[in-house]
């Protein structure tokens, strides 16, 4: 039984999709399920704010004493559940989709087409005054990131996005951690970077990894490449390898893209303990992140002199 307990906690530190979660654990998933929906039904700010940050991490040991492996399991099945559900809430809020299969009708998915990808859906660095010309004509624009996350595309970077992140990385050594599909990094070696892009291949279901994605986890990654920046597109909310960053000697400079809704995305248990970088939210960086209905954002993480 302990075997299995550890073997089931190991699953679950790899951030599986939330189907697997709740096939696994269906009486589970009832109970967060209507334990959620009474705090957003109360309304109270305060309270939301609260279970959200609360969420975002995983539950702190109790003081003196190791807590059963058993209680950790469910602990953490709970936890990955209610960011799920955050993370379907935040998304509908801004797109306004709440359920149901969605499609774009044929002018709108022509133009999205031609706008966001070369061909399916092999992403290009969007043209920022095309974007914001043909953007707003999408009737049906909210529709767009409920039909391609799940095949793990999370956003979409502007040409002047990828001019500015190039100027920010420059000669130094560069690493893409979780980096999927390997969009963010080939757009940085088109640029002149020298980027090397990793991702431990946890989601080959609905990833497909080209073979200029090294299949390395975080961790590995880090020690083998020494990189002088790291690079990290949309890590999954309160994931265990980020923490590999802060501690790795040669890491200069840190930048994750991801959500403003601390449940969304990124290890903020990490970003909040370590003492060696100085953590701005970079607006303008932010501003070239698209669609904006996602409330996109751009961190950036630079060591310190006595780091």
């Amino acid at each position: 039984m302990a075997r299995q307990t550890a073997d089931t906690l190991a699953w679950l530190r790899s951030s599986p999709p939330p189907e697997e979660l709740v096939e696994a654990y269906p009486q589970e998933w009832l109970q967060v399920r209507r334990d959620f929906h009474e705090i957003l039904e109360r309304d109270d700010a305060e309270e939301i704010k609260s279970y959200m940050t609360r969420m975002s991490r995983p539950a702190a040991e109790p003081a003196g004493r190791a807590r059963p492996q058993a209680a950790r399991l469910t602990a953490e099945v709970r936890r990955q559940m209610a960011v799920h559900l955050l993370k379907q809430a935040i998304l509908s809020a801004s797109t306004g989709v709440t359920a149901g299969r969605v499609r774009f009708n044929l002018v709108n998915g022509y133009v999205a087409q031609r706008l966001l990808f070369r061909r399916g859906l092999d992403r290009k660095p969007v043209s920022l005054r095309a974007f914001r010309l043909l953007w707003p004509l999408l009737r049906q624009r909210r529709l767009l990131m409920p039909l391609v996350q799940p095949k793990g595309i999370w956003c979409f970077y502007s040409r002047p996005l990828i001019t500015r992140l190039a100027a920010l990385i420059g000669d130094r050594s560069c690493l893409e951690i979780a980096a999927g599909d390997g969009t963010l990094a080939r757009f940085l070696t088109d640029a002149g970077v020298r980027i090397t892009a990793t991702d431990d291949h946890s989601w080959s279901d609905t990833i497909t990894f080209p073979e200029t994605v090294l299949e390395q986890d975080a961790r590995t990654a880090l020690r083998v490449h020494r990189p002088e920046v790291v690079v990290c597109s949309w890590p999954p909310a309160g994931n265990p390898f980020e923490q590999h960053v802060f501690t790795t000697p040669s890491v200069q400079c840190y930048v994750v893209i991801g959500s403003r809704h601390e449940a969304s995305s990124g290890n903020w248990a990490a970003y909040r303990a370590q003492r060696d970088f100085d953590l701005v939210l970079d607006e303008e960086l932010s501003r070239l992140v698209l669609p904006p209905e996602v409330e996109q954002a751009v961190y950036v993480f630079t060591r310190t002199a006595a780091g």
